[in-house]
Protein backbone atom coordinates (compact mmCIF):
# COMPACT_ATOMS: atom_id res chain seq x y z
CA UNK A 1 0.00 0.00 0.00
CA UNK A 2 2.83 2.43 0.75
CA UNK A 3 4.16 1.89 -2.80
CA UNK A 4 0.76 2.86 -4.16
CA UNK A 5 0.64 5.98 -1.99
CA UNK A 6 4.16 6.92 -3.08
CA UNK A 7 3.14 6.38 -6.71
CA UNK A 8 0.07 8.61 -6.22
CA UNK A 9 2.29 11.31 -4.75
CA UNK A 10 4.82 10.96 -7.58
CA UNK A 11 2.07 11.38 -10.17
CA UNK A 12 0.28 14.38 -8.69
CA UNK A 13 3.07 16.44 -7.07
CA UNK A 14 4.91 17.23 -10.34
CA UNK A 15 1.60 17.97 -12.06
CA UNK A 16 0.86 20.45 -9.30
CA UNK A 17 3.72 22.63 -10.49
CA UNK A 18 2.65 22.64 -14.16
CA UNK A 19 -1.02 23.53 -13.73
CA UNK A 20 -0.60 26.57 -15.97
CA UNK A 21 -4.09 27.57 -17.01
CA UNK A 22 -5.80 25.84 -14.11
CA UNK A 23 -6.51 22.24 -13.25
CA UNK A 24 -8.04 21.48 -16.64
CA UNK A 25 -4.63 21.97 -18.22
CA UNK A 26 -3.29 18.74 -16.69
CA UNK A 27 -6.26 16.44 -17.36
CA UNK A 28 -4.56 14.87 -20.38
CA UNK A 29 -1.44 14.01 -18.38
CA UNK A 30 -3.48 12.75 -15.42
CA UNK A 31 -5.34 10.47 -17.83
CA UNK A 32 -2.08 9.23 -19.35
CA UNK A 33 -0.56 8.50 -15.95
CA UNK A 34 -3.64 6.91 -14.38
CA UNK A 35 -4.86 4.89 -17.38
CA UNK A 36 -1.85 4.23 -19.61
CA UNK A 37 1.15 4.24 -17.27
CA UNK A 38 -0.13 2.89 -13.93
CA UNK A 39 -3.30 1.09 -15.17
CA UNK A 40 -5.18 2.13 -12.05
CA UNK A 41 -8.42 2.49 -14.01
CA UNK A 42 -9.86 2.22 -17.50
CA UNK A 43 -10.41 5.18 -19.77
CA UNK A 44 -14.17 4.90 -19.23
CA UNK A 45 -13.67 5.01 -15.44
CA UNK A 46 -11.44 8.05 -15.84
CA UNK A 47 -14.05 9.89 -17.94
CA UNK A 48 -16.70 9.03 -15.33
CA UNK A 49 -14.49 10.37 -12.53
CA UNK A 50 -13.85 13.50 -14.56
CA UNK A 51 -17.60 14.02 -15.03
CA UNK A 52 -18.24 13.55 -11.30
CA UNK A 53 -15.45 16.00 -10.44
CA UNK A 54 -16.92 18.60 -12.79
CA UNK A 55 -20.47 18.25 -11.46
CA UNK A 56 -19.47 18.21 -7.78
CA UNK A 57 -19.10 21.51 -5.94
CA UNK A 58 -15.55 22.73 -5.58
CA UNK A 59 -12.58 22.82 -7.90
CA UNK A 60 -12.48 20.44 -10.86
CA UNK A 61 -9.05 19.40 -9.62
CA UNK A 62 -10.85 17.24 -7.08
CA UNK A 63 -10.47 14.64 -9.82
CA UNK A 64 -7.21 13.79 -8.05
CA UNK A 65 -9.14 13.10 -4.84
CA UNK A 66 -11.49 10.70 -6.64
CA UNK A 67 -8.59 8.90 -8.27
CA UNK A 68 -6.75 8.70 -4.96
CA UNK A 69 -9.85 7.26 -3.31
CA UNK A 70 -10.25 4.57 -5.95
CA UNK A 71 -6.56 3.67 -5.91
CA UNK A 72 -5.79 3.87 -2.18
CA UNK A 73 -8.97 4.48 -0.23
CA UNK A 74 -9.26 7.42 2.17
CA UNK A 75 -5.49 7.63 2.64
CA UNK A 76 -5.00 7.63 -1.13
CA UNK A 77 -7.51 10.45 -1.47
CA UNK A 78 -5.64 12.53 1.11
CA UNK A 79 -2.24 11.82 -0.46
CA UNK A 80 -3.40 12.63 -4.01
CA UNK A 81 -5.13 15.83 -2.89
CA UNK A 82 -2.18 17.08 -0.85
CA UNK A 83 0.23 16.16 -3.65
CA UNK A 84 -1.81 18.15 -6.18
CA UNK A 85 -2.54 21.22 -4.05
CA UNK A 86 0.43 21.37 -1.64
CA UNK A 87 3.41 22.16 -3.90
CA UNK A 88 1.45 24.76 -5.84
CA UNK A 89 0.26 26.45 -2.65
CA UNK A 90 3.83 26.87 -1.39
CA UNK A 91 5.05 27.99 -4.81
CA UNK A 92 2.24 30.54 -5.14
CA UNK A 93 3.10 32.21 -1.84
CA UNK A 94 6.61 32.91 -3.12
CA UNK A 95 5.46 33.92 -6.60
CA UNK A 96 2.79 36.26 -5.24
CA UNK A 97 5.41 38.08 -3.17
CA UNK A 98 7.79 38.26 -6.13
CA UNK A 99 5.02 39.36 -8.50
CA UNK A 100 3.84 42.11 -6.15
CA UNK A 101 7.38 43.39 -5.78
CA UNK A 102 8.05 43.44 -9.55
CA UNK A 103 4.55 43.85 -11.00
CA UNK A 104 5.56 46.53 -13.53
CA UNK A 105 8.74 44.82 -14.72
CA UNK A 106 9.00 43.82 -18.38
CA UNK A 107 9.89 40.24 -17.50
CA UNK A 108 6.58 39.72 -15.68
CA UNK A 109 4.63 40.91 -18.70
CA UNK A 110 6.76 38.74 -21.01
CA UNK A 111 6.23 35.73 -18.76
CA UNK A 112 2.47 36.23 -18.78
CA UNK A 113 2.42 36.58 -22.58
CA UNK A 114 4.57 33.47 -22.98
CA UNK A 115 2.49 31.30 -20.67
CA UNK A 116 -0.84 32.06 -22.37
CA UNK A 117 -0.22 29.81 -25.40
CA UNK A 118 1.17 27.09 -23.13
CA UNK A 119 -2.01 27.16 -21.05
CA UNK A 120 -4.18 27.12 -24.17
CA UNK A 121 -2.28 24.13 -25.57
CA UNK A 122 -2.58 22.18 -22.33
CA UNK A 123 -6.32 22.85 -22.18
CA UNK A 124 -6.75 21.75 -25.81
CA UNK A 125 -4.88 18.53 -25.01
CA UNK A 126 -7.35 17.89 -22.18
CA UNK A 127 -10.28 18.50 -24.51
CA UNK A 128 -8.82 16.04 -27.03
CA UNK A 129 -8.36 13.31 -24.42
CA UNK A 130 -11.88 13.75 -23.07
CA UNK A 131 -13.51 13.80 -26.52
CA UNK A 132 -11.55 10.73 -27.56
CA UNK A 133 -12.91 8.75 -24.62
CA UNK A 134 -16.48 10.00 -24.92
CA UNK A 135 -19.04 7.21 -25.24
CA UNK A 136 -21.85 7.80 -27.71
CA UNK A 137 -19.90 8.16 -30.95
CA UNK A 138 -20.23 11.12 -33.27
CA UNK A 139 -23.55 12.19 -31.74
CA UNK A 140 -21.94 12.65 -28.33
CA UNK A 141 -19.00 14.52 -29.86
CA UNK A 142 -21.31 16.79 -31.86
CA UNK A 143 -23.42 17.42 -28.76
CA UNK A 144 -20.29 18.33 -26.78
CA UNK A 145 -19.11 20.66 -29.56
CA UNK A 146 -22.49 22.42 -29.83
CA UNK A 147 -22.73 22.75 -26.04
CA UNK A 148 -19.24 24.25 -25.93
CA UNK A 149 -20.07 26.82 -28.59
CA UNK A 150 -23.34 27.73 -26.86
CA UNK A 151 -21.64 28.13 -23.46
CA UNK A 152 -18.90 30.29 -24.96
CA UNK A 153 -21.19 32.55 -26.99
CA UNK A 154 -24.24 32.92 -24.76
CA UNK A 155 -25.04 33.35 -21.10
CA UNK A 156 -27.13 30.18 -20.92
CA UNK A 157 -26.74 28.11 -17.77
CA UNK A 158 -24.67 24.95 -18.36
CA UNK A 159 -27.23 22.91 -16.38
CA UNK A 160 -29.81 23.67 -19.07
CA UNK A 161 -27.41 22.32 -21.68
CA UNK A 162 -26.82 19.18 -19.63
CA UNK A 163 -30.57 18.61 -19.40
CA UNK A 164 -30.97 19.28 -23.14
CA UNK A 165 -28.16 16.84 -23.98
CA UNK A 166 -29.65 14.16 -21.75
CA UNK A 167 -33.08 14.71 -23.31
CA UNK A 168 -31.58 14.45 -26.79
CA UNK A 169 -29.92 11.13 -25.98
CA UNK A 170 -33.08 9.75 -24.37
CA UNK A 171 -35.12 10.73 -27.42
CA UNK A 172 -32.58 9.24 -29.82
CA UNK A 173 -32.52 6.05 -27.77
CA UNK A 174 -36.34 5.81 -27.71
CA UNK A 175 -36.44 6.17 -31.49
CA UNK A 176 -33.72 3.56 -31.90
CA UNK A 177 -31.19 5.96 -33.39
CA UNK A 178 -28.52 5.30 -30.76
Amino acid sequence: MSKTLAALFSVFAPLSIVTIGGGQAIVAEIQRQVVDVHHWMTHAQFVSDFAIARVAPGPGSLLATLIGWQVGGATGAIVATLALFGPTAFLMVGIAHLWKTHQDARWTQALQAGLRPVAAGLILAAVYVLLKGLDGGWIARLTALVATVVVMTTRINALILIAAGASLFIALHLFGLV
